[in-house]
């Protein structure tokens, strides 16, 4: 007796999170996202969809047969972005089970600083003397940064570059006034990679001093017993009058 089989397709993932750890200076977080065919029939794929423009995806096959396998590949541009940056892939097919025609793919990407900056943000309270202060500037091993410009977009900041040994320097920053509050950004310009160069930013600023505590008004106790009342003393009853 023969038992008729279903055709159906099924669509396996290797994975569909996949972390990349891109190198400093590269330009691209890629991931891979693996697949099979473990069904009986072909299976197409209806859409594929990075979840911003930052991300570009690349399929090898728009139709899948039996047993096929291929790859989905995720290219996040990195930019000046740094730390983790998570992006997703929604995936659509023609699978007939409903709850299989959608899945999501996620990429994240552990982007190392190129450059660290310690701190990013200096600042300076309003009536505070206007000294210098520092920030130290060093370059990973493969970001083989050579020279740093530094440019402010309010001149009543001074900056400059102090360079120290290979792959670090310090950046000092005085405000020439700080009798009111006022900012700036300060960009700064590598010198790599030649083609496109990169760029990071560290703000500074003068900020208002803090208002003074307000002062409470002390308060008034009150007495929860009630006040007792005077009694009134009774009546004295009066003498009789005498008979003459």
């Amino acid at each position: 007796m023969l038992l008729a089989v279903a055709a159906r397709a099924e669509l396996k993932w290797e994975q569909s999170t996949v972390d990349v750890n891109p190198a400093p200076g590269e330009k691209q977080a890629v991931a891979h996202f693996k697949y099979q065919n473990t069904g009986t029939t072909q299976i197409r794929f209806k859409s594929v969809k990075a979840s911003c423009g930052c991300t570009t995806t690349q399929t090898q096959k728009e139709v899948v047969n039996p047993g096929e396998k291929g790859e989905i590949i995720a290219s996040l541009n990195i930019g000046d972005r740094t730390g983790q940056q998570v992006k997703t892939v929604t995936v659509q097919t023609d699978d007939p089970d409903p709850t299989k025609t959608t899945t999501i793919l996620t990429l994240r990407a552990n982007i190392a600083s190129s450059l660290e900056i310690k701190p990013t943000f200096v600042y300076w309270t309003s009536g505070e003397a206007p000294k210098t202060k520092k920030i130290s500037l060093k370059a990973a091993k493969e970001f083989p940064v050579k020279d740093i410009a530094i440019k402010s977009n309010n001149p009543n900041f001074e900056s400059k570059i102090v360079p120290g040994k290979a792959g670090e320097w310090t950046l000092e920053v005085t405000p020439k006034d700080t009798s009111h509050a006022m900012g700036t950004s300060l960009l700064l310009q590598t010198d790599y990679p030649k083609d496109a160069p990169k760029s990071f930013y560290v703000n500074a600023q003068v900020t208002n001093p803090a208002p003074p505590p307000m002062l409470k008004a002390p308060m008034r106790q009150i007495n929860s017993t009630p006040e007792a009342k005077a009694s009134t003393p009774p009546a004295v009853p009066s003498a009789p009058p005498t008979a003459h």
